[in-house]
């Protein structure tokens, strides 16, 4: 492709040449810039015909010979009007009526330049002095609009009739009557004006416009584009009447249609206007990514343009932008409080990012006002559903379905609130209303499946699925939920049938490729289920989901380069798309891979300033790499851009908590709960600053008021167990974490729940615990892991051992425990344990834990050339582990270098601190001296 486009270049420069040498002699008298009074001509004639740009060049061509030409200022400002570039007119109207330009003529230009930018006021103050002075009935008009714009419709009611006493046929005093009219719900009388202005200047393409809009509004869309059709037929520049068709094409589904129309008002005129309806055709064609690109060049020239900013909101929520989805929507607010198609759009983010408390005051405004919207009641069902409440949240969805009582979708959501209040019975009817009203519509009957599988009821819903395939038999999602069903069922077979006949349908189908891709790593089989991802890759190379897989998967397999290797792939391919990029951030930041995090992240905030996604990674980065006060800085301004952000404050918080200012850090964290009240991190965060400071009696009544706010988690449980136990109450602490165990049986609880036992005394009924727990849980080698190094520790090595082997069976290639069994072997004075830190090293060379078994290990093997430098590097990591230093003094020793190991032991025993091994150590000392 260069080749061929530089090709091209030469050609074309070629022809040049040539031109240029056949028209010299022509070109001789021509290179004085061009004459000014032609230059106007040229631009006038322009303009008459549409060609607004090569008007706007000429213009600018005149200008530059003379800045002070007033009348090429008055017209570059006019034509700047028509294109929508309101800043831009205004500019240039007010440097005409500075350059001595009659006011008579340039005020009513720049009245319709203020009009436009909402600046009523202004039109007043500034026309009151002609307005006494000529009576016209064009400025007149204009000040009536002005005064509409300020909600004064009575005034504007008595200028717009002074204006038809000055002329009785002036088209533009009868639109504002009817304007007025409309104002006043008299939508009769507002045709009345309407027709009147049309019948009484036939000619007047404005008269036409307004006919066109009105009908439009009555929902009448074949008159209205007969009005507009007249309008073109009048003045066939007239890009307006074209956007308005295409208004109406879009609305209709007319897709073609409106893509002519836009194209048509585009050659005339490439305005604003323009591309706000490109926008809204491609949103509307499910294209957003291309909407955005239309939106993004009018904000950039008019970021105040409202209509735009509504729709950048809905367009940002398209395409899975949030943050910027919500700053559009609020911004629109402010301006324009009363829509409720806004507040609809801004309270559906919130409830997404479970928002629920800012969700819910959102929609009060229009919960007051709006009596008759269905759509809104289900919003705030949603809300209070989401806020527990599920009483007001049926009220709410009643509401709706009242309205609307055939929505399958309001009967859906009915049942949701029912199933809230325990009512399974009443939930299940509800979705199977849904179900025979909207039989081809999936949504109600996927919902019926889900409930019975929540209520564990898995042959219900498979004949529920079953029915469901029958209405839709080519839908994959269909197919990967009857596939999770047969695994409830312990089907195996059956679900594996289930997901391949989803990808059949849709060999992309992404869901149903991550639940082979489980089953095959179950089966010991990551091969596969990498070569279902590649499979995606070869009909989508640009795949996201797919390479983000990939690299979870190297990354689960201890592969970490290839992981990287994806996850910049994934952001080669899609240079436009943030997520890949942040992606890959993330995971240099897990990776420890801390200076290349720091490098992206400031490449994207160089890239993306204004991205809270790019700020957000920035301040971890930064964070990482130590600097302390930059990750405070990206995290206070990223708390300015997304200012109703628990998360960020919690983020401070971290941050003044890393610097040990507790009194910021406790500020922080009071403005996250301000914003999200029940937001558990910052309560559990408070928690550990109360116990931080041995306010042990505040820090539990905080752990009970998580308890009493989060009922179905263990957390505030857990806090409670952890503060018993650092006051030395294992048996209070055993009893809260039986409590957490008892509200979700998950590992940490239960390990929780061992050590307080033992702490207690209660060794064997602690060990019971566990072991009848991994009877149960095989699969849990977090729990085995955690049982092992207790053995281990307690110096039960075969029992450890065998559990360690338990652990490897399932993942050879765990360093972790590889190392450990390692340490268990050698204190059996077992061959093996050379072999399994070997293993250990391989996979984890930077670990000091790893560093230091095998070097140990080979100290007493008496392998000291190896065995030192091991140990060396592992205290450089870590130079506050006793029992490493210890390791290493030894190996001094060994070594023959005993004044260093003198120095090294004096250092460590100096410090005071226990570790494995002082006994050791001090004996080592004497036997020096």
């Amino acid at each position: 492709m260069r080749a061929f486009r530089k090709t091209a270049l030469k050609k074309t420069g070629l022809m040049l040449a040539i031109a240029a040498t056949l028209t010299a002699g022509s070109m001789q008298g021509c290179n004085k810039a061009g004459d000014p009074a032609k230059l106007m001509t040229d631009a006038k004639r322009y303009e008459e015909s549409g060609d607004h740009k090569s008007a706007i060049i000429q213009l600018k061509n005149v200008l530059q010979q003379n800045p002070d030409n007033p009348e090429a200022r008055y017209l570059l400002g006019a034509i700047y009007n028509k294109t929508g570039d309101y800043q831009s007119a205004e500019k240039e109207l007010r440097k005409a009526l500075s350059l001595g330009m009659d006011a008579g003529k340039v005020l009513p230009e720049l009245g319709q330049t203020l009009l436009r930018l909402g600046a009523y006021q202004q039109i007043l103050d500034e026309t009151k002095e002609l307005a006494d002075k000529t009576k016209s009935a064009q400025i007149l008009t204009l000040r009536g609009n002005a005064q509409l714009g300020l909600g004064k419709a009575s005034e504007a009611k008595a200028l717009f009739e002074q204006a038809l006493g000055q002329n009785p046929d002036s088209a533009d005093a009868l639109i504002g009557l009817a304007k007025y009219s409309l104002l006043q719900r008299d939508v009769e009388a507002a045709a009345n004006f309407s027709e009147q202005a049309v019948s009484r200047s036939p000619q007047n393409v404005d008269a036409w416009l307004f006919k066109g809009d009105l009908l439009r509004m009555q929902g009448k869309p074949g008159e209205a584009l007969a009005a507009y059709d007249q309008v073109v037929k009048l003045k066939p520049n007239a890009s307006v009447a074209y956007i308005n068709k295409a208004f109406i094409e879009i609305g209709t589904g007319k897709f073609e249609a409106a893509k002519a129309d836009i194209d048509a008002a585009r050659k005339i005129s490439p305005s604003l206007m323009v591309f706000y309806t490109q926008a809204l055709l491609d949103f509307s064609q499910q294209k957003p990514a291309a909407a955005l690109e239309s939106l993004q060049q009018i904000l950039s020239k008019s970021p105040e343009h409202l209509p735009s900013v509504l729709l950048a909101g809905a367009v940002q929520i398209a395409l899975g932008s949030m943050p910027q989805a919500e700053q559009h929507l609020k911004h629109y607010l402010e301006k324009d409080p009363g829509n409720a198609y806004a507040r609809k759009l801004l309270a559906s983010i919130l409830l997404k990012n479970r928002e629920t408390k800012r969700a819910l005051d959102v929609l009060t405004p229009a919960l007051k006002n709006v009596k008759e919207d269905p759509q809104l009641f289900a919003l705030a069902g949603e809300a209070y559903m989401q806020a527990g409440d599920f009483a007001k949240a049926t009220e709410y969805f009643e509401k709706a379905s009242d309205i609307a009582p055939k929505s399958a979708v309001l009967h859906t959501a009915l049942s949701m609130s029912r199933l809230g209040q325990g009512e399974s019975a009443r939930a299940i009817s509800e979705l199977e209303t849904a179900t025979k009203l909207d039989p081809k519509s999936p949504h109600a009957g996927i919902l019926l499946v889900m409930t019975h599988l929540r209520l564990k009821e898995f042959d219900k819903a498979l004949a529920a699925i079953k029915a469901l395939e029958k209405e839709n038999p080519d839908n994959p999602l269909i197919q990967n939920l009857k596939g999770g069903i047969y695994l409830g069922k312990k089907d195996v077979g059956n679900a594996r049938a289930s997901f391949e006949k989803a990808l059949a349908i849709e060999p992309t189908y992404f869901p149903a490729t991550v639940n082979l891709a489980q089953l095959d790593l179950q089966d010991k089989k990551p091969d596969i289920a990498r070569k279902r991802f590649q499979a995606i890759l070869e009909k989508d190379k640009k795949n996201i989901p797919a390479m983000t897989a990939l690299a979870d998967l190297a990354v689960n397999q201890g592969q970490k380069k290839e992981a990287t290797e994806w996850l910049k792939r994934a952001m080669q391919e899609n240079p436009d798309v943030l997520q890949p990029a942040i992606l890959l951030g993330s995971h240099y930041l897990r990776q420890g891979e801390k200076q290349k995090a720091l490098a992206l992240a400031k490449q994207l905030q160089a890239s993306h300033p204004k991205e809270p996604a790019t700020l957000d990674l920035l301040a971890q980065a930064q964070l990482a790499n130590a600097d302390k006060a930059g990750a405070l800085e990206s995290y206070t301004k990223l708390a300015t851009l997304i200012p109703e952000s628990a998360l960020t404050q919690f983020r401070i918080a971290v941050v003044y908590m890393t610097m040990q200012n507790i009194a910021a850090a406790s500020d922080a964290l009071k403005k996250a709960l301000m914003i999200s009240p029940d937001y558990l991190d910052a309560q559990l965060a408070q928690i550990g600053i109360e116990s931080a400071q041995g306010n042990y009696e505040k820090a539990i009544a905080m752990s009970r008021q998580v308890q009493k706010q989060h009922k179905g988690s263990p957390a505030g449980y857990i806090a409670e167990g952890d503060l018993l136990l650092k006051q030395k109450k294992p048996a209070l602490a055993a009893s809260a974490y039986e409590q957490a165990f008892a509200i979700n049986k998950n590992p940490t609880s239960l390990m929780k729940l061992h050590a307080s036992l033992r702490q207690a005394g209660k060794d064997k009924e602690a060990d019971l615990r566990l072991t009848e727990w991994l009877k149960k849980h095989p699969d849990d080698l977090s729990t085995r892991m955690y049982l092992a190094d207790t053995f281990l520790t307690e110096g039960k090595l075969a029992t450890a051992v065998e559990q360690y082997q338990a652990v490897l069976k399932e993942q050879p290639k765990f360093a972790p425990a590889l190392n450990n069994l390692a340490t268990a072997y050698q204190r059996q004075k077992d061959p093996r344990a050379l072999e399994f830190a070997e293993k250990a090293y391989q996979l984890a060379a930077e670990n000091p834990a790893v560093l230091d078994t095998l070097g140990w290990i080979l100290i007493e093997k008496g392998n000291i050339v190896r065995g030192l430098p091991l140990l060396q590097k592992a205290v450089s990591l870590v130079p506050q582990a006793g029992e490493i230093r210890y390791h290493l003094a030894f190996a001094l020793a060994k070594s023959g270098d005993k004044t260093q190991a003198r120095k090294e032991l004096e250092q460590l025993l100096a410090t005071g601190k226990n570790f494995p091994g002082i006994d050791e150590a001090k004996t080592l000392l004497k036997q020096m001296q």
